[in-house]
């Protein structure tokens, strides 16, 4: 039997009089276009209870999968460069080791005062002022402000700048203030400078707010 046959008697068959009681006195046409309606919806119903579940669970776990592969990609390059890491780890203590060598502590700031005194005679120069200020206290670091007036001439101010700066111990300039002043009863221009230099000193508790 041809499709065209089959519909054909399909359409002369009228469901009323189908016996619902009794199926197996249906035509063979009506029983299997019932198998095939059937199977359809048993079908339909499975991939939407069953199979959609299961394709969305699927999805899922590619997508976790991605993420595993990404997390497994980036802890092997930190594996493969953990002697690199670890070496770099060390130079920056060392660095930070010798950066603080040259924060002067609290004992040692009199010797500071002392170093910039004798640099600034050594350069020829008189000095008017110098003088600790107030501390300022940052998170990681404390200031340790020097005001500075000294008077000279204008190559022994700059030996007594490029002095400050040489010292073994960190020392910053700033407010560089140059005026000229009265000559001297023996001859010469002067100039009067005032300066504020600044040394810091580590500040251990700011970590530990």
């Amino acid at each position: 039997m041809n499709v065209s046959t089959w519909m054909e008697s399909l359409r002369k068959i009228d469901l009323a009089d189908l016996d619902m009681q009794n199926i197996g006195s249906w035509p063979v046409v009506v029983k299997v276009a019932s198998g095939v309606l059937t199977a359809i919806l048993v079908l339909a119903l499975g991939y939407n209870f069953y199979i959609k579940d299961l394709t969305d669970q699927l999805d899922q776990q590619r997508g976790v999968e991605v993420t595993l592969k990404e997390q497994f990609a980036t802890k092997a390059h930190l594996a493969a460069n953990l002697e690199a890491y670890t070496r770099q780890m060390q130079e920056m203590e060392d660095s930070f080791g010798a950066l603080l060598k040259q924060l002067p502590s609290d004992t040692e700031v009199p010797g500071l005062l002392e170093d910039i005194t004798r640099t600034g005679l050594g350069s020829g120069l008189e000095f008017e002022e110098i003088k600790l200020l107030p501390e300022v206290t940052q998170q990681f670091y404390i200031e340790l402000p020097i005001q500075i007036t000294v008077t000279g001439a204008y190559h022994d101010l700059a030996t007594f700048v490029s002095g400050v700066a040489a010292l073994p111990r960190i020392v910053t300039l700033h407010d560089f203030e140059i005026k000229p002043i009265a000559p001297s009863a023996s001859g010469g221009n002067k100039l009067r400078m005032s300066i504020l230099a600044k040394t810091y000193r580590y500040n251990d508790k700011g970590l530990q707010k």
